[in-house]
């Protein structure tokens, strides 16, 4: 006789994609032997609050205004928003968008829905309308949490569109001023229990850079990313008297786990929020919580550097500043130590796993001209060319990677892995590198069609289908053009069959379609025609080197 699955039976089963919900498992052989090797140890991902609040509850674990919130104080809201969410009618295993700028209140949702069971995907408050919409429909959720409005922007306005769009998503919850949806302070409550989390299931997913298209979505399981937070903890040396600023957008993988915010609970650490990142008001951040590390992009980069000419703040706390999101220029990367009085590391990563750190004993030039080498012992890499086959030691070639906390395929996207994944498992990930003999690695560039401007990979695909959308646009081509703040601007190239509309008018076209503000063109090309390859492809190299 064959049993009845269970609720939690098949709540395990979807979520480990064994149901077909499109998720794709680690080979059971490799987790095997990550769990043998000590690299997956069993915790659910909210542990690391949990025993942190357990050993020391009084420590200071968020940094609000002048005072603080502790372990306890933070473990125990999480339980209440835990219990809050379950008694709003989500279940363990559904899908929650979370957009949320960088504030105290992300660290108290996050654990809350990992207490839970629920899924957090979690957008950047950057995206818009085409983002949030289609991660939504992808991921199936039920919940869309988003802050009330920051800036300009209302973000009721936009969940009132993808509730439209989107028949699953059921609730909005909102920090803020809810208006007519539900007010996220008023959802946490105490309870009894909570759901039994299997470390081997999906603990959160991560939005993919978009380098091909709409974004892709990363499905982390608890054991991969307890492991990818706690192993870089240790390569940067975290302790319980560090505290770490959350300058980035806390949703990217990079400040949320590289260490981020999770590798300084896991420690005891504290953690400070930062949604205004100039100089003036980061820099007062810094002196005032006594901050001794945080991650930016290049271009903040040396924007901090050449603010210390007139920033008088006090930045002596500062011991580490992690730069990634892009490759820093060698005569960039010179410049931080002597301004920043910070020790530098360069971090090369991807939401999709593999992360690289320069280490802190690296030397200077070490540090200065790579992008750092694998953060485990287990990070399997392989440098190859066109063909597929390994380049020769020291020689440029695509980046394949696979290991311990590396995906083995996106969510719900089939067509895309067989193209992204080698039948062997390895992540192609498009990034063109160099290996040297010491295992560090220096990026030369992509193979994708991507921009990468200020740290934000920008899909040409996404961008040309939307500019093709206006009615005066027969061709159109998107490329980068080199920028000394931003690595690359975005420049849109137009072939029209009617006037060649304004680039503000190109803004505002794009903008109404909802796609997200970082993505917009910085420049305007009109051109008679698009040069072709032999193949009758767009030239983008030609289109390069003319912009």
């Amino acid at each position: 006789m064959t049993s009845t699955p269970t609720a939690s039976d098949r709540l395990h089963l979807a979520r480990n994609g064994t149901a077909g919900d499109g998720y794709v498992p680690f080979p059971a052989a490799d987790a095997d032997a990550f769990r043998a090797a000590g690299y997956w140890t069993g915790r659910p991902l909210d542990d690391l609050l949990r025993a942190t609040a357990r050993q020391h509850p009084d420590r200071t674990a968020l940094l609000e205004g002048d005072g603080g919130r502790s372990y306890a104080q933070l473990d125990a809201d999480a339980d209440r928003m835990a219990h809050g969410l379950i008694a709003l009618g989500i279940a363990p295993g559904d899908r929650v968008v979370v957009q949320l700028p960088n504030v105290p209140e992300f660290a108290t949702v996050l654990f809350g829905l990992l207490r839970a069971g629920i899924i957090p995907v979690l957008t950047l408050p950057a995206h818009r309308r085409a983002e949030i919409e289609h991660l939504a429909r992808l991921s199936g959720a039920v919940a869309y949490l988003i802050a009330d409005r920051l800036g300009d922007f209302d973000y009721r306005d936009l969940a009132a569109t993808v509730q439209q769009s989107v028949p699953t998503v059921r609730h909005v919850l909102v920090l803020g001023d809810p208006g007519t949806f539900t007010d996220l302070n008023s959802v946490p409550r105490n309870g009894d229990s909570l759901p039994t989390i299997d470390p081997s299931d999906i603990a959160l997913m991560l939005v993919s850079g978009g380098t091909t298209g709409l974004p892709k979505l990363i499905a982390r399981t608890h054991d991969d990313y307890v492991y990818n937070a706690t192993a870089s903890a240790e390569v940067c040396e975290l302790t319980e008297a560090d505290v770490y600023l959350a300058t980035l957008p806390a949703a990217h993988n990079f400040p949320l786990a590289c260490p981020g915010i999770l590798g300084t609970i896991g420690v005891g650490g504290a953690i400070a929020f930062l949604t205004d990142p100039s100089p003036e008001n980061a820099f007062a951040v810094i002196e005032r919580h006594r901050v001794t590390v945080t991650a930016v992009v290049p271009p903040l980069a040396q924007l901090w550097c050449a603010a210390t000419e007139w920033e008088e703040a006090d930045l002596g706390s500062l011991r580490l500043l992690q730069v990634g999101g892009a490759r820093l220029a060698e005569v960039n990367a010179r410049d931080v130590e002597p301004a920043l009085g910070v020790r530098l590391q360069q971090v090369f990563g991807m939401a999709e796993g593999l992360l690289n750190y320069t280490r802190l004993d690296d030397s200077a030039d070490t540090v200065c001209t790579t992008q750092g080498r694998p953060l485990s012992a287990a990070d399997e890499v392989r440098v190859v060319d066109a063909d597929g086959n390994d380049v020769a030691p020291g020689a440029e070639g695509e980046l394949l990677t696979k290991g311990p906390y590396t995906i083995r395929g996106y969510y719900r996207a089939p067509e895309h892995n067989a193209r992204a994944f080698t039948p062997d498992g390895y992540y192609r990930s498009g990034d063109l590198v160099r290996r040297l003999p010491t295992g560090h690695l220096i990026v030369s560039g992509r193979i994708k069609d991507v921009i990468n401007r200020g740290g934000e990979n920008i899909s040409c695909d996404e961008l040309e289908e939307h500019l093709l959308a206006h009615p005066a646009v027969r061709h159109a081509a998107a490329v980068g053009r080199p920028d000394a703040a931003l690595g690359e601007k975005v420049c849109a190239v137009l072939v029209v069959d009617a006037a060649m509309p304004t680039l503000a008018e190109v803004k505002t076209f794009l903008t109404d379609r909802g796609l997200a503000t970082y993505k917009l063109p910085d420049l305007l090309r009109q051109a008679d025609s698009l040069p072709l390859t032999a193949v009758g492809k767009i030239d983008k190299k030609a289109l390069r080197a003319e912009a």
